[in-house]
C-alpha cells in the first residue's frame, strides 16, 4: 500500500536523525575528552586519545550507517568497548558513563527482541565496571575506595536509566507505528465499503451492508475509541508512572489488533467471501493476537462448534470485548476460555484472575451491548465476580436455528 509504503519511509528517515544526532553527540564528548586530557596528561597520552576519539566517533557512524548484518554490529560494539578501556586508561573516567550510554542507545536501536537488549545491557554494565576499575587504578592508584564504589554505582545507574528510557521510548514508538498503520488500513478498508455500497443493487445486499455496518459501529467504532483513550492516557502517564503507561499501551494494542480485524472480516464479507477459518480455530487466533508481545497468559477448552454467521460474528466479537475489558480494567494477566456445546446450546465461558468487582456488577457499553445481543439470539448473559477473586462471564445460547 502507497500510503504504508510513504509511512515506513518518514519512519525510516525519523530513525537515521536520531543515529546521526547520537554519532554527533559521541563527536562532542570525544571534543570535551581532547580538551580536557590536554592539561591532564602528557603529550603522547594526549595525541593517543585524540586518535582513540577519532576512532570511536569514526567507529559509530560506519555501525550507524554502513553496518546492516546483527553479528557485524556486535563485532563493532566489542571494538567501542576496547577503545573506551584505552581512553579510561590514557585520561581516566571523565565522561565514561555519557559515552557508554550513547554506544548502548545505537546498539538498542538496531536489536528487536528486549532479550537482546538485556543480554547487551547486562554484558555492558560488566564492562563499564572492569573499565572504571582499570581506569582509576592506572590514572590514580591512590583513588579511595569510596570514590571508587560511588563512580562504579553512578555509572551503572546511568547506564540502567537508558536502558530503561531507551526500550521503552522505542517500545512506545514502535507500538504508535502499529496503531497508525491499523489507522491507514481502516480508512481504507472503509473506502472499500464505500465502494461495495455503490455496488449493491438486490435489496437483500443492501440490508446486509446495514448489519455488517452496525457490526463495524458496535465492535470496531468502540475499539479505536479505547484506542485513542489508552494513548491519550499513556501520553499523561509516561512521565510519572512508566509502567502504567506501558500497560495502558499494550491495551490499545489489543484493542487495535480487534478492531483491525473486525474491519477486514467486513470487508470479506461484503466482497461475498466465506469465512476461512472455523469457529474454534477463530477464537484460537482471537486468543494469540490477545497474548502476543504480552504478559498475558491463556488457556482454553474449544468444542468444534458448527454454528451460523451470526452466531459466529457475536461469540468471537464477544470474547475480544471480554478479554480486552478484563486486561484494561480488571488488569488481568490470565485467562481461561471455554467453548462448550451441550443440551442444545452453545456456551461460551471466559474467567480471568483480574482485580474483581466489590459489590453490584455495573454493566457499561460493552458488556451491556453483550447482553442485548445474547438476548435477542434467544439467549443469556451471566456475570460473576468477588473482590480479587477475577471475573467470569458466561454466554448462553440456544441453538434454534438449523446450521446451513
Amino acid at each position: 500500500m502507497s500510503g504504508n509504503k510513504k509511512f515506513d519511509v518518514s519512519s525510516k528517515k525519523l530513525i537515521g536523525y536520531i543515529k546521526l544526532t547520537l554519532v554527533v553527540l559521541m563527536g562532542v564528548m570525544c571534543i570535551v575528552i581532547c580538551a580536557q586530557a590536554f592539561t591532564k596528561v602528557s603529550a603522547a597520552n594526549f595525541y593517543a586519545t585524540i586518535a582513540c576519539c577519532a576512532l570511536l566517533t569514526a567507529l559509530e557512524a560506519v555501525n550507524a550507517f554502513v553496518i546492516k548484518n546483527f553479528a557485524a554490529k556486535m563485532v563493532f560494539y566489542g571494538l567501542d568497548s576496547a577503545i573506551i578501556l584505552a581512553i579510561c586508561i590514557l585520561t581516566g573516567n571523565s565522561f565514561m558513563s555519557a559515552i557508554y550510554c550513547i554506544v548502548l542507545t545505537q546498539c538498542y536501536i538496531a536489536i528487536d527482541r528486549f532479550k537482546d537488549k538485556a543480554v547487551i545491557f547486562g554484558v555492558s554494565c560488566g564492562v563499564f565496571t572492569f573499565s572504571f576499575l582499570i581506569g582509576c587504578f592506572v590514572s590514580n592508584p591512590y583513588i579511595e575506595a569510596i570514590e571508587i564504589i560511588t563512580g562504579v554505582l553512578f555509572g551503572l545507574l546511568a547506564i540502567a536509566v537508558d536502558f530503561i528510557v531507551t526500550t521503552f521510548l522505542l517500545k512506545f514508538y514502535k507500538t504508535n507505528l502499529k496503531l497508525s498503520a491499523a489507522l491507514k488500513e481502516a480508512d481504507e478498508s472503509r473506502a472499500r465499503l464505500e465502494e461495495v455500497y455503490e455496488e449493491l443493487t438486490s435489496t437483500k445486499v443492501f440490508e446486509e451492508r446495514n448489519r455488517i455496518a452496525k457490526d463495524i459501529h458496535d465492535t470496531a467504532g468502540h475499539s479505536m475509541t479505547t484506542v485513542i483513550m489508552q494513548t491519550e492516557a499513556a501520553k499523561l502517564l509516561i512521565d510519572d508512572n512508566p509502567q502504567e503507561a506501558k500497560n495502558r499501551i499494550i491495551s490499545a494494542n489489543i484493542q487495535a489488533k480487534n478492531a483491525l480485524e473486525q474491519m477486514r472480516e467486513s470487508v470479506h464479507l461484503l466482497a461475498g467471501r466465506d469465512k476461512v477459518r472455523s469457529l474454534k480455530e477463530e477464537i484460537e487466533e482471537v486468543i494469540a493476537q490477545t497474548i502476543d508481545g504480552t504478559d498475558v497468559k491463556a488457556r482454553y477448552s474449544l468444542d468444534d462448534v458448527q454454528t451460523d454467521d451470526e452466531v459466529y460474528r457475536f461469540i468471537v466479537n464477544s470474547l475480544k470485548e471480554l478479554l480486552s475489558n478484563g486486561i484494561r480494567h480488571g488488569k488481568a494477566t490470565a485467562f481461561y476460555v471455554e467453548l462448550k456445546e451441550r443440551d442444545n446450546e452453545i456456551c461460551l465461558l471466559v474467567s480471568d484472575n483480574g482485580a474483581g468487582v466489590k459489590g453490584e456488577i455495573q454493566e457499561g457499553f460493552g458488556l451491556r451491548g453483550i447482553r442485548e445481543k445474547a438476548e435477542k439470539l434467544g439467549g443469556k448473559l451471566r456475570l460473576s465476580s468477588e473482590e480479587g477473586e477475577g471475573f467470569e462471564i458466561e454466554i448462553t445460547l440456544s441453538r434454534k436455528k438449523e446450521i446451513k
